[in-house]
């Protein structure tokens, strides 16, 4: 018994980090964004989750790679900048007014019908900033459905996978 319990720490510790880095379980949603036809230079947006309190959660998408105008998306820009935590999640250029976009957002399964909203927030060089372009609740009714934009985004569509 003795023999016993002196590996008793080392299974403790093995089981701790075993729990840790245990991956989130995710479930990958289609999004289609479609822009208002405006010209000028190409929005930059973000796609974050937001709590109850909007108070930001995890950014899960980011469109538009030139870091040096993060800064210029406000609201966002408080959460990041302050916490810099590494992003995954950007993909590719910006878009242009009259375009779309069409990406896989890998959505925390936990937050789902949880009291999350999804935020999508838009900026446009010289033409303005919406921080809350489209938000609507993370449920999984809204997870397959279209929602309209107030500034930039026209509408965006989710589609199940």
């Amino acid at each position: 018994m003795k023999r016993f319990l002196k590996y008793i720490p080392a299974v403790l510790l093995v089981w701790a980090l075993l729990t840790a880095f245990t991956p989130v379980d995710k479930t990958p949603v289609k999004c289609l964004i479609q822009l208002t036809n405006y010209s000028g230079e190409g929005a930059y947006l973000i796609v974050s989750i937001v709590d109850a309190d909007n108070e930001y959660v995890e950014t899960i998408y980011v469109q538009g790679k030139d870091s040096e105008w993060y800064s210029e998306i406000t609201e966002w820009w408080k959460f990041y900048g302050k916490n810099r935590p590494n992003i995954d999640a950007i993909s590719g250029e910006t878009i242009s007014g009259g375009e779309r976009a069409l990406n896989v957002l890998q959505i925390p399964t936990d937050k789902i019908d949880k009291g999350y909203s999804l935020r999508f927030e838009t900026s446009v060089e010289d033409q303005g900033y919406y921080a809350d372009d489209i938000q609507f609740p993370l449920t999984t009714a809204n997870l397959t459905t279209k929602v309209e934009g107030k500034g930039f985004i026209r509408y965006v569509r989710m589609l199940p996978q």
